[in-house]
């Protein structure tokens, strides 16, 4: 049961955590927007569109910052309850500085329970969609390049002609060039071509035509007539529409299993997919180590009557140390399949160095003695 100080305390930080929230939510969503919007405008699409790719990136966005805003949140309260000398009164009544941090903790398993459910159901629903929806626009844009009469360019390296469409959408006389690779040039015609929808992408089936492809090591031609071939132009416009899906789409428990099904739905290895599904369920401890630096950094350091700058400084590299542990232990992680318990290294390292800060703040004498304001 919590007492009505941890009720209160609780409160604050739940208070500021939503603030701090929304503000780097929305800072770092009109970042991502920006550019969002520029794609998407110059592709012609409408607002609608805009905004619906956008907030299917939400839960993304907002599992990012939600670690960086408990933090801020348990420092913030942490440090205007010391400026009141309301931490000063409940230690005077016996609390000590573990005590103190139980509220603290609440609050950072608030904040990994919204985090679990973000990162195990909502951005993997929302990565879903999103697919779904880019695919869908890529096709319509695809369809925007076929016009008669006029030189195209969908791509870097790539030109497209035709001559006419008619009135069934039949395309007549085709030209494409297909510059992109470094070793090999391929020119195709045709007389006729149709456009076809598929999983991986719109296809150009051309009819009655002729490849030519230059090698450019030795410029040698080689000429390949045909009756009927099929060209991705799906893989033009995006080169990632391989029919392929990414870890972050797929459940927790689809990578958890990571067989071969998944690895050859994703072309990633098991080692890369079981990091990824162990991850998403320590992820959301680092939020719950992130409010525990905030509040343990400000409980150490003598008293200073120009704030508490230096313990903030003190938080901040101590959330850099844990975010490194995580990096470090992802690229060890990636290439063995046998070392994913290195996940939980970053949420123990958090831990461990907020116990550390707590006794360190209860230490009579030394290096962190409080010297009393006069």
């Amino acid at each position: 049961m919590l007492s009505r100080f941890d009720r209160y305390l609780l409160s604050q930080l739940l208070m500021l955590f939503g603030f701090f929230s929304l503000v780097l939510v929305a800072v770092y969503w009109v970042n991502r927007a920006v550019t969002l919007f520029d794609r998407l405008i110059g592709d012609g699409q409408t607002a609608l569109v805009f905004l619906e790719l956008t907030a299917l990136t939400l839960p993304n966005v907002i599992r990012l910052v939600l670690p960086v805003a408990a933090f801020a949140a348990s420092a913030y309260v942490t440090n205007r309850l010391s400026t009141e000398s309301e931490l000063v009164v409940m230690q005077a009544t016996g609390f000590s500085a573990f005590r103190l941090a139980r509220p603290v903790l609440a609050f950072g398993l608030i904040v990994a329970a919204m985090m679990a459910v973000l990162v195990n159901v909502l951005v993997p629903a929302s990565r879903v969609a999103l697919d779904v929806r880019q695919a869908a626009i890529s096709e319509n844009v695809t369809a925007r390049f076929l016009r008669d009469g006029v030189f195209q360019f969908p791509a870097d390296g790539v030109t497209f002609y035709i001559r006419e469409i008619t009135e069934t959408g039949e395309l007549r006389d085709i030209f494409l060039s297909d510059a992109r690779s470094s070793t090999s040039r391929t020119s195709y015609t045709a007389k006729r071509a149709l456009l076809a929808r598929s999983p991986s992408g719109p296809k150009l089936v051309l009819f009655e035509g002729m490849a030519q492809t230059l090698t450019l090591d030795d410029l040698r031609l080689a000429v390949t007539r045909f009756e009927n071939f099929t060209y991705d132009l799906g893989a033009v416009l995006s080169p990632t529409a391989l029919g392929l899906r990414d870890e972050a789409s797929l459940s927790t428990a689809a990578l958890l299993r990571a067989g071969p099904e998944e690895q050859a739905l994703t072309r990633k290895s098991r080692a890369l997919l079981l990091y990824e599904g162990h991850y998403r369920i320590a992820q959301p401890f680092l939020a719950t180590a992130a409010a525990l630096i905030g509040f343990s950094s400000l409980m150490v350091g003598a008293f200073s009557r120009f704030g508490l700058w230096k313990q903030l400084l003190g938080g901040a590299l101590g959330l850099v140390l844990v975010q490194m542990v995580a990096n470090s232990t992802e690229t060890l992680a990636v290439r063995d399949e046998r070392l994913w318990p290195l996940v939980w290294a970053a949420p123990l390292v958090g831990a461990g160095l907020s116990l550390v800060l707590l006794w360190l703040s209860q230490r009579p004498h030394g290096l962190f003695r409080r010297r009393r304001p006069a």
